[in-house]
């Protein structure tokens, strides 16, 4: 009877194992484009009036994705911030709102279980920064990321951040850039070393090429909230291909994203690569944007990571083979 039990937990404990590691490989994102800039300030001037009118603007917002049972939501840059005030009145308003969308968003995101991204001003230490927060599932705050490139008008108003933390999330680990930031390569490359699961871009600038970029040099997914609702805020995978968009009928985007994925030259990788898909069929997904060179291997298996299948088949991921590569031109020209 004891082995019965004891077999019968070990089961009981694979079950919940790969239950789990599915969950952490699978993330559903959502990100809403428009933000507060569509809260028209008009002639008001009672900053708690306009605090609870962006509150309801996101109200509304985001009981239209809650339906979609989010891990993640992604809002834009300046999201709290009412159109239609000076630089002298935001300040003013900020200094009312306090933290009230900021308690707000948290109250969101415990009830549904999700992590909420944002940009707001922020004020820390008597400076203030463009920031973006992030919310985990309880509502606290997981981590903040202090926009490094401010413009330079925007510079007379706010510091600029120094630091690229990586947010740790029960699904994987985030880095976030902020509208200008997209702009420095500089930015781009410690993200590309940090090797984040998932960047989120809140912006008012939609970047276009360069978004695609961000995503492949980092070998990241990508999520753009874009402040205005006549652009498309974007998911994109790896390779910088779209994988769900805004459109002019609906300001949302919605896609879920399996997080446990490798990339590859296909450079004597080709028979490596089909001798995976033979094997595993349709538990590993190998997608070839065509044109590139590289694809983006992922796993679908329950119990087989992407790690353990190119191991497996010895196949060369895309970061080793091109340091291989700057081996071999070094050596050619020491010889």
């Amino acid at each position: 009877m004891r082995t019965f039990h004891f077999i019968i937990w070990i089961l009981i404990a694979s079950y919940i194992h790969s239950f789990d590691a599915q969950a952490s490989n699978r993330v559903k994102i959502v990100t809403i484009g428009g933000g507060g800039r569509y809260v028209d300030a008009g002639s008001e001037r009672n900053y708690q009036k306009l605090v609870d009118r962006i509150l309801d603007y996101w109200k509304g917002e985001l009981n239209k994705v809650m339906m979609y049972k989010p891990d993640l939501i992604v809002l834009t840059e300046a999201c709290d911030r009412p159109g239609g005030l000076n630089v002298k009145e935001q300040f003013e308003y900020y200094k009312v709102r306090k933290n009230q969308v900021t308690d707000f968003f948290s109250s969101v995101a415990k009830e549904n279980r999700c992590y909420i991204a944002f940009s707001i001003k922020h004020e820390l230490n008597g400076f203030w920064y463009n920031s973006c927060i992030i919310l985990d599932r309880e509502g606290k705050v997981a981590g903040m990321y202090h926009k490094n490139y401010p413009t330079i008008g925007e510079m007379n108003e706010i510091r600029a951040g120094t630091e690229t933390p990586i947010i740790q999330c029960d699904f994987g680990r985030v880095g976030c850039a902020i509208c200008f930031d997209l702009n420095f390569d500089e930015l781009r490359d410690r993200y590309a070393a940090l090797k984040p699961d998932i960047i989120v871009f809140p912006s008012m600038y939609h970047g276009g090429l360069v978004q695609a970029t961000w995503a492949f040099e980092c070998r990241s997914y990508f999520v753009c909230a874009f402040g205005f609702t006549t652009g498309p805020s974007e998911i994109r995978n790896p390779l910088g291909e779209v994988v769900a968009t805004s459109t002019n009928y609906y300001n949302y985007a919605v896609a879920t994203v399996n997080l446990d994925r490798k990339m590859a030259h296909l450079d004597d990788n080709w028979g490596k690569l089909e001798a995976l898909k033979k094997k595993y069929g349709d538990k590993v997904v190998i997608t070839d944007p065509g044109r590139l060179g590289s694809v983006l291997i992922t796993s679908e298996h329950d119990q087989v990571s992407a790690a353990d299948m190119v191991k497996e088949f010895n196949i060369e991921l895309l970061d080793h083979y091109l340091d291989r590569s700057r081996q071999v031109r070094q050596q050619s020209i020491n010889n």
